[in-house]
């Protein structure tokens, strides 16, 4: 699957958004279906770093490993996330656009290990870039107004 890039603007001061992006008990309130965060090896927070997210997905439940690659913040923060059948890198940069604002730019490359995860990747690509943009909408709308994804209807 071919690489992506996807961006977006939130109106906030890099400083601040680095500071909701950083914390790991924001992440429930922007990615939906995230059910736990748990570190399992590394120090928290810095490269090498191992935690393991599980995430709700209709009635079953998916596992990813973060491996923490690169943590320069507030400029850029990448990450490889392992599962069965595959995995992916983001590479996270954060640029100051002026006073107040910020834009998030989020490369994202694909691995795909099994049969049927190069078959979606080969036809559902759009779907993981179309996931991704959405995951930077919540978070700016979380940014910008608090608002949990959770507290969704």
């Amino acid at each position: 699957m071919k690489a992506y890039t996807v961006s977006i603007d939130i109106e906030l001061p890099r400083e601040r958004v680095i500071e909701l992006f950083d914390d790991p008990d924001n992440l429930v309130k922007w990615q939906p279906g995230l059910l736990s965060f748990e570190r399992i090896s590394g120090e928290p927070g810095q490269p090498g770093a191992r935690s393991k997210l599980t995430y709700q997905h209709g009635k079953r439940t998916m596992d990813l490993i973060e491996v923490l690659e690169v943590r320069k913040l507030p400029e850029e923060f990448h990450g490889r996330y392992e599962w069965p059948g595959g995995s992916n890198t983001l590479e996270n940069y954060f640029h100051e656009l002026g006073p107040g604002r910020t834009r998030w730019e989020s490369r994202c490359s694909y691995h795909f290990t099994s049969i049927p995860m190069k078959l979606m990747g080969l036809f559902a690509s759009g779907m993981f870039k179309k996931q991704n943009q959405k995951w930077l909408q919540h978070f700016k709308e979380f940014c910008e107004t608090g608002v949990d994804v959770r507290e969704r209807g």
